[in-house]
């Protein structure tokens, strides 16, 4: 079982911010891909956030978009799509759009707003 699904999601979110507002994003930017993923308002971003919420904890109170299976790609050195385990599926899923937010992508792009629904 891989450490980082008992990590709090609180711990990595600063290094999202980070990430992206290196690369001239926006924090808000950041916080609507989240939400795009996990179906979480701000309230509930906002509450998981304070309340230390581990990745396991936070991607089980997720609803999972379902255009989330259109995100392919490299990231850390492994093919997203080719993830088995769905908990660090879900993670790297979320890295890639991170990823891609800070490399420029358009946000409707990043979100995958054209193109055909896909399971995730």
């Amino acid at each position: 079982m891989s450490r980082v699904f008992d990590t709090a999601f609180s711990a990595v979110y600063p290094l999202y911010v980070t990430k992206v507002e290196r690369k001239g994003r926006a924090k808000d930017e950041l916080d609507a891909v989240i939400r795009w993923l996990t179906g979480f308002d701000d309230a509930t971003l906002a509450r998981h956030l304070s309340d230390g919420t581990s990745f396991r904890d936070f991607f089980a109170a997720a609803t999972i978009n379902p255009r989330a299976g259109l995100v392919t790609g490299v990231i850390c050195g492994i093919r997203v799509e080719e993830i088995e385990d769905p908990l660090m599926y879900r993670i790297r899923v979320l890295d890639k759009l991170v990823d891609e937010l800070a490399k420029g992508r358009p946000l409707a792009k990043v979100l995958r707003s054209d193109g055909p629904a896909a399971a995730g």
